[in-house]
């Protein structure tokens, strides 16, 4: 028996419910951001709830587990990029100097 072979014995609902909590909190955090109009930031938050979305289809029976988790995962990477970008922006963006015309 693997490690965690346990898990199995959890009903669907649990996972589904995790799930949609999760994207509750990914729809919630984009939102929030869009209306922030931090761009990269409200399009990795997303990301990350359209990865929970690719999740659920596999509970749902809709698609097999390799193919939702492959496609999550590959959406989880590119919302885990972008946040650090939007960091890297936004700290970059702090640290130029404002130009104030003046040479010298």
């Amino acid at each position: 028996m693997p490690y965690g072979d346990w898990i199995n014995e959890l009903p669907t609902g649990f996972f589904l419910t995790v799930h949609v909590a999760a994207f509750a909190l990914g729809a919630g955090f984009a939102w929030l951001a869009f209306k922030r109009e931090l761009t990269l930031l409200a399009t990795s938050f997303s990301l990350f709830a359209l990865a929970e979305v690719v999740y659920m289809t596999y509970h749902l029976d809709w698609t097999v587990f390799l193919l939702s988790h492959t496609i999550a995962e590959v959406l989880d990477l590119a919302a885990f990029v972008l946040v650090f970008a939007a960091a890297v922006v936004q700290v970059a963006g702090a640290r130029r100097p404002a130009f104030d015309g003046r040479q010298g």
